[in-house]
């Protein structure tokens, strides 16, 4: 049981190795966090917007829209300014907190009226004379802005973008608790600024970039980025700062990055980059009023008081169009719409700092915990386990987000996990491929067939290291092998092709009657029964093995009539002998470390081994050892031989020889020799060896029949050996073999 616990453990540990090694590499792919395992999570963070919807925000926020029926109805983009300006007043006479433009004016408005003077200066001087002294339409979009709280977009651009009329200018106050953000901000070289005289008439000035994920699909907008070596805020962010008077923005920081930003006592969550997760919600076209209602004086009085506003547009054409995880195309300015509305409602979702740490520590620890469950449980109920955790794992991660809004990845611990479970059955499967491979390579050539795939497919069945079983053990040997081998000696190779002539038919006999071949010994086959698989009959089967292989003998000797050998004489015939003994014995891989076999060890070997060697001076072919004859009884034609002592062992032994089946046994030739035998017998033991020499002949009668006349003229001798020198009067009977 040692060895065979010792086995499963090297089997499991095989397994625990490889499910270890592939948790290893899986946190090693998230740390590194390739494209593939990023999208991957985005897609389940999508999940989570698909399948529960977002909460009602505060209606405090309207969009102003450049639609496509503004276009129509105002004319086509770009406005002059002085329609910026005037929408500009409009909102704010309607009494609009503060207002946020995502549009960009980098350059001067050519259609301002000293850029018109320029063009009649040659054709009509006076009326260009006139319209300089006109006041251009960029100061009067200014002068909208004053009157106003306007908080005007800029765009980061990818390399620096030096403008001649616009200077840089660093007109935002944040303080920063923590380490410094820079590292981890979103970057732009650059910055596309609108011209100076807008810039200074502003409120504030907020960043309009957004940059998708890896799909093209916004999930987070930035509330902070990096543009021309500042610290810039985005536009909803400085769009709230407008709104409520303050002059500084508070940055909370840590070693892995931004926590959250506080304004006005408010704070906002964040991810490491300073970007916050939106909660989205499909389009909605209630907040939208088109730029061209306003301006034709249509739309609601007082739909603005007490409204933050945002202009911005829809327009297909202004090509401001961006991808959501609910809403394949919303406008850009919408998507600033929904941020302030979730800032305003503190309903940003929470991608807090730990969570890739609690995603990668729940990993290991549900890895760890089904490599420890799977080889105590099974895959059964490690599977139950897994799914009763796989679904903890999905709930809770659920419960967060519709209860707190916090964005957990439940999906990479479960599939972790899964990749680990599945490389511990995998790596259980191939190590049990290789141990069948192992199993027929060691046995094919010594088992049946039908018992290798029993074994491969049933390896528990093997014990290794040492089992006690009642076994059948036989050793067969070939008579006058050392003068076959001398006319051979200058034939190496003939003698090799003989070996295996004559012991591959044998082998095959002892094969298919569900014997195991432990090894050869020169002309010498040692096997055994009930092992590695059991053999109720092991007896039995040793037995008809052994009649199997005097008859594939009796085979090859006809085959072999009329050769001649190497010293040019014709062959003769091959004998062997064989002996059979049953008891208990020691199974399993024995020898060193450097090389063992599968074989048997036990008194009970050493016996057959010494009752093969006795079938000479007997003149059978078959001796079977008592404990073998006692299960053999009633079924096969069993004749005691005698009770001898053989070397090396101090207690004697009746043994026997077999001629054959219950045809045999029942037949009259073999119930007169018994007689006969049994008279024979009696009157050895009992030393009256007048009447041994009639038994024999009586048993001389019926020997040919058997082909056992050997046997009767070993006794003939024996009781004439006694006669001349008697045994001592207290003699048992039991004969002392002088011989192995």
């Amino acid at each position: 049981m040692t060895a065979r616990r010792g086995s499963l453990l090297k089997r499991l540990n095989i397994g625990k190795t490889v499910a270890l090694t592939v948790l290893l590499a899986i946190i090693g792919l998230r740390v590194a966090d390739p494209p593939a395992f990023e999208l991957f999570r985005l897609k389940t963070f999508d999940l989570y917007q698909a399948g529960v919807t977002s909460k009602d925000q505060p209606s405090q926020i309207l969009i102003v829209d450049i639609d496509e029926s503004s276009l129509d109805r105002i004319g086509q983009w770009p406005w002059p300014r002085t329609r910026i300006a005037d929408l500009i007043a409009r909102i704010t006479a309607d009494g609009a907190v503060a207002i946020g433009i995502d549009v960009l004016f980098p350059e001067y408005d050519r259609m301002s009226p000293g850029e018109l003077a320029k063009l009649l200066e040659t054709d009509d001087p006076a009326v260009a004379e006139r319209l300089k002294a006109l006041p251009s339409n960029d100061q009067k979009l200014a002068e909208a802005f004053a009157a106003s709280r306007v908080v005007l977009g800029q765009s980061g651009f990818h390399k620096k973008n030096p403008q001649w009329h616009a200077a840089i200018e660093q007109r935002h106050a944040f303080a920063v608790s923590g380490p410094e953000p820079q590292p981890f901000l979103d970057g732009y070289p650059g910055i596309i600024r609108n011209i100076p005289e807008l810039e200074k008439a502003a409120a504030g000035l907020g960043m309009v970039s957004i940059r998708p994920d890896i799909d093209g699909v916004i999930r987070r907008l930035p509330l902070v980025v990096m543009a021309e070596d500042g610290i810039m805020p985005s536009l909803s962010l400085e769009l709230l700062r407008a709104a409520t008077g303050q002059t500084t923005i508070l940055m909370r920081t840590g070693n892995a990055g931004v926590n959250s930003l506080v304004l006005a006592g408010a704070e906002f969550p964040t991810d490491t980059a300073a970007k916050a997760w939106l909660h989205f919600r499909p389009h909605d076209p209630g907040i939208f009023i088109s730029a061209a209602d306003v301006l034709e004086g249509k739309s609601a009085a007082g739909g603005f008081a007490g409204k933050l506003v945002l202009i911005g547009s829809s327009a297909t054409g202004l090509f401001d169009l961006k991808a959501t995880p609910v809403d394949p195309s919303m406008p850009g300015v919408e998507l600033h719409a929904q941020l302030v509305s979730a800032m305003l409602g503190n309903q940003l979702l929470q991608r807090p700092s730990w969570a890739v740490g609690a995603e990668v520590l729940l990993t290991i620890v549900l890895g760890l915990l089904m490599i420890a469950l799977l080889p105590r449980l099974g895959a059964r109920w490690t599977l139950v386990a897994g799914a009763a955790a796989a679904a903890g794992i999905a709930g809770g991660s659920w419960w967060l987000f519709t209860n707190s809004g916090i964005i957990l990845d439940f999906a990479f611990p479960l599939l972790g996990t899964l990749a680990v479970t599945a490389a511990m059955i995998v790596a259980g499967y191939l190590n049990e491929e290789v141990q069948r491979r192992q199993i027929r390579a060691a046995f094919g050539q010594y088992l049946s067939p039908e018992l290798v795939n029993q074994l491969a497919e049933n390896p528990e069945r093997l014990v290794l290291g040492g089992e006690t079983r009642s076994m059948s053990i036989m050793f067969s040997d070939v008579r006058g092998f050392t003068a076959i081998s001398e006319t051979y000696k200058d034939n190496p190779q003939g003698l090799t092709a003989l070996i295996n002539r004559l012991l591959t038919p044998l082998s095959a006999a002892v094969v298919q009657q569900r014997g195991t071949i432990d090894k050869y010994m020169g002309d010498n086959i040692m096997a055994f029964w009930n092992a590695p698989l059991p053999d109720e009959d092991h007896a039995g089967n040793a037995c008809r093995a052994a009649f199997d292989m005097l008859s594939a003998l009796d085979k090859l000797n006809a085959e072999r009539e009329g050769e001649t050998g190497p010293d040019g004489l014709p062959v003769k015939p091959l004998k062997v002998g064989i002996g059979i003994n049953t008891g208990q014995c020691v199974v399993g891989n024995m020898g060193s470390d450097l090389r063992f076999d599968y074989t048997v060890l036990g008194d009970c070997v050493n016996l057959a081994s010494r009752l093969e060697g006795q079938t000479k001076g007997y003149g059978v072919k078959l001796i079977v050892g008592e404990h073998t004859a006692e299960l053999l009884k009633g079924r096969f034609a069993l004749l005691p031989l005698d009770r001898i002592r053989v070397i090396g062992k101090a207690e004697p032994e009746e043994i026997f020889t077999v001629l054959g089946d219950d045809s045999v046994l029942g037949s009259q030739t073999f119930t007169a020799l018994v007689t006969a035998h049994d008279r024979l017998l009696s009157a050895y033991r009992s030393m009256q060896w007048n009447e041994l020499d009639l038994a024999i002949g009586e048993c001389l009668e019926h020997a040919p029949a058997f082909h056992i006349e050997g046997l009767y003229d070993m006794y003939g001798k024996r009781g004439a050996a006694f006669r001349a020198s008697p045994p001592p009067p207290n003699w048992d009977g039991v004969f002392d073999a002088l011989s192995k």
